[in-house]
């Protein structure tokens, strides 16, 4: 249903088509690129359509010869020594910016202040890199490995950016940071031990509660580091500023940055299932848990008999009371949602978040999938065995025939959830996924009245 809103949202024969693949592999771009490109060809004509087509990937790639071979308008090619949640100031950011209208030549140029304010001959006192990842590396050896993320209103969507960039290059070998994005903020009282606070804003955007909550867990004794920045094109600067604090973080805590082992150990599974399905199988069975009228509970054998055993009671109720009773203080809860994301199930969900934090001064991800797989999804599997896991699904509203393939975009969601679920499990995560059926926003308003209690 999210292709079909943005289809009705766009003029298809205006618009230009960016695919974006650092591997030219990977499943999810490949298969919207398919399926927009056929139905552009349906509007406009085959010839017409690629030529509103503009591919970025890293030389050689299947995409890099798939785009040249079907002339797209213009290929341009990624530096492959730079990792993928590393390449925002490469072509891989710029392209897209430079098409949207931004002076890249002045974002660029405030971003060099940076680059030169973070070079190596730079006492470390002096290096703005350095300092904030010094903080955070130590912190998050002493427990305080909740990075809360709070922002101006309109620097929002860099918390989703540097999810991907903590997550992924600190979450490995048993260590890692948890970005906290998107949390409604609270008293100090609300709050573990665990955290630290970035307060990243926009001079002259002030948003008088944010600044005053930011300001009493300051009061309060809490660990808050402040970063404002001039204007939006100095959005560059803490690119770079965050890649070197990351990567310093990484090597106070004793891990390589730069690789994420655990990433495609789901995409594995997710295959396996879309391979069998377009061989003629189906979906894997799988037996419920418990259920109600609105909600169906799933589990692994282990987790299952665990919960079996902590919740007497065998009610959906009981059981999900049971799954988040196996919270202790210093973990966090993970909502895996693979929905629409859209602003009703945002919100219910963000609900959700309040109640597990007001249930134990619980810090709380939310991820929407396929997107949290690259991102905090490596952390969530190689991490710390301190997440409690709730994935969410629901029956496809309105499926699509993926092109060329023998299986549907519902197909794909679902192997991806399933295949995410195995591997948590197979991880020695506590996990356990509630399936919402046809009914998501009745699923949701019902899981709300179970976890409120």
């Amino acid at each position: 249903s999210q292709i079909k809103a943005v289809e009705a949202a766009i003029d298809l024969e205006h618009t230009a088509f960016i695919v974006s693949s650092k591997s030219g592999s990977s499943l999810e771009p490949n298969i919207l690129m398919a399926w927009f490109l056929q139905r552009l060809t349906e509007v406009v004509g085959a010839e017409k359509a690629v030529g509103q087509f503009i591919a970025i990937t890293d030389p050689g790639t299947s995409l890099d010869r798939l785009a040249t071979a079907d002339r797209y308008l213009r290929v341009f090619h990624g530096e492959p020594d730079i990792g993928g949640r590393f390449s925002v100031l490469s072509n891989f950011g710029v392209v897209p910016a430079a098409i949207s209208g931004i002076d890249c030549r002045r974002f660029l140029d405030d971003t060099l202040e940076m680059v030169a304010a973070c070079e190596t001959t730079r006492d470390l006192g002096d290096n703005p890199g350095v300092l904030l990842g010094g903080i955070l590396g130590v912190a998050a050896n002493a427990g305080r490995d909740k990075l809360t993320l709070v922002a101006s209103p309109s620097l929002a969507s860099m918390g989703a950016w540097l999810e991907q960039l903590v997550a992924e290059s600190t979450g490995k070998v048993g260590k890692g940071i948890i970005p906290v994005d998107g949390e409604s903020l609270a008293s100090a009282a609300d709050y573990g031990s665990d955290r630290v606070f970035v307060y990243l804003s926009l001079a002259g955007e002030l948003d008088p509660d944010q600044d005053k909550a930011i300001t009493q867990l300051e009061q309060a004794g809490e660990p808050v580091v402040r970063i404002t920045l001039d204007d939006r094109y100095t959005l560059g600067q803490e690119f770079f500023r965050w890649e070197v604090a990351t990567a310093v973080a990484g090597s106070i805590m004793g891990v390589n940055p730069f690789d994420q082992p655990d990433v495609e150990a789901s995409k594995i599974e997710a295959r396996k299932i879309t391979d069998a399905c377009e061989a003629g199988g189906s979906l894997p069975d799988e037996v419920p848990l418990a259920a109600d009228s609105q909600l169906t509970l799933f589990a692994d054998e282990r987790n299952a008999t665990e919960l079996q055993g902590l919740a007497g009671e065998q009610t959906v109720a009981a059981l999900l009371k049971a799954h988040f009773d196996r919270v202790k203080a210093g973990d966090y809860i993970a909502l895996l949602a693979y929905l629409d994301r859209n602003t009703a199930n945002t919100r219910q969900l963000q609900q959700l978040r309040d109640a597990v934090r007001q249930h134990g001064k619980i810090a709380s991800c939310l991820g929407f999938g396929p997107r949290f797989l690259h991102s905090t999804g490596q952390a969530y599997k190689g991490g710390p065995n301190t997440g409690v896991f709730l994935q969410i699904t629901a029956t496809a509203s309105e499926d699509l025939q993926v092109p060329g393939r023998g299986y549907t975009f519902g197909v794909v969601e679902a192997a991806q959830a399933q295949g995410d679920i195995d591997v948590l499990a197979e991880r020695g995560r506590r996990v356990l996924r509630v399936h919402l059926g046809d009914e998501v926003a009745a699923g949701l308003e019902q899981l709300n009245r179970l976890l409120a209690v």
